[in-house]
């Protein structure tokens, strides 16, 4: 078993890339599928900033929200083709990213989180009241894609298997981009910040810029989280800005198991999945789901994916 494990961390991407490639038919139905697919890579974003350079924000849902926000603007308002309203909504989130990160990077511990959390509500603010290209409360309707081709090959992007496997491909892209970015000296020094910050500093590497990077590079893997979300569902609700959203990259992180490279993933499917089958018995569903968080954090703080690796002795960031 533990050697079965040690091959799926030498080959961590491909891994991930095959297990999620089968995933939709292990759930009861796709559209909870391609859910946890999208809020998996919103969680694996937000845990490059938190997991593995020990920074927490409670802001990212702003991230989510811009991706989510100019991807449908380009779509609905200016006609744009879907691939480029992605990378307009991936590009638009990096630069929040910049702005947010520039401000908060200069403070440390809970008053960078309570910065993040005021910025993410100054950007939540600012996308409802412009009403005339958000819909404001009402959110924004009507972002539609079209059937397209692929080689000569129509594409269906409304059938929900297709839809599945067109995330899945640029999830998978971003897979490779963080496996790369850890694999790299950038993810060494990330780690070497959050373990010491000041001995960090005074091996010579340059922590502020260094934590600006990370979280630009954060917010851009949101942004395009965001911008397949609305995409998903053919609307940007206001709530994709809320914090609660960024409360859930946070317990999504925990429950998988922050700084683990697949914890995030594990985290948003059995939060979705609980949710999922909760919702059908009970009203009270985040009662039983805050039950279930509570439960890990004191019993396998480690997280599911994190304690399992611990169990079998594996090096946590392999995997």
């Amino acid at each position: 078993m533990k050697s079965f494990f040690q091959l799926i961390a030498r080959h961590r991407v491909l891994a991930s890339s095959l297990f999620l490639m089968v995933f939709p038919f292990f759930m009861p139905y796709e559209a909870l599928a391609i859910n946890i697919l999208i809020f998996g890579l919103f969680a694996m974003g937000f845990n490059l900033l938190f997991g593995y350079m020990g920074l927490l924000s409670f802001g990212h849902a702003a991230f989510l929200g811009i991706g989510s926000y100019l991807t449908g603007i380009g779509i609905v308002h200016y006609a744009m083709p879907w691939g480029a309203a992605i990378l307009v909504g991936v590009i638009g989130a990096a630069i929040g990213g910049l702005v947010m990160g520039f401000l908060a990077i200069r403070t440390r511990g809970i008053y960078f989180s309570m910065v993040t959390l005021a910025l993410g509500q100054i950007v939540f603010y600012g996308f409802y009241k412009a009403e005339s290209l958000t819909g404001g409360e009402n959110g924004l309707r009507g972002v539609r894609v079209d059937s397209f081709n692929i080689l000569g090959m129509p594409v269906d992007f409304l059938n929900p298997l297709v839809k599945y496997y067109i995330i899945l491909f640029f999830v998978v892209i971003a897979i490779w981009l963080i496996s790369r970015i850890l694999n790299s000296p950038l993810g060494a020094v990330m780690e070497a910040i959050r373990e010491n910050e000041k001995r960090a500093a005074a091996c010579g590497f340059d922590v502020a810029r260094t934590k600006l990077l990370v979280f630009v590079l954060s917010a851009a893997i949101c942004g395009l989280a965001g911008s397949l979300r609305a995409l998903h569902l053919s609307i940007v609700p206001i709530d994709s800005l809320h914090y609660l959203q960024s409360g859930q990259a946070v317990m999504m992180s925990i429950l998988g198991g922050m700084g683990t490279f697949f914890g995030p993933f594990v985290g948003a499917a059995v939060m979705l999945y609980l949710e999922d089958v909760v919702t059908t018995f009970t009203k009270h569903w985040m009662a039983v789901i805050g039950l279930v968080f509570m439960f890990f954090v004191l019993f396998f703080p480690k997280g599911i994916w994190g304690t399992i690796l611990s169990k079998l002795n594996l090096n946590q960031d392999s995997k």
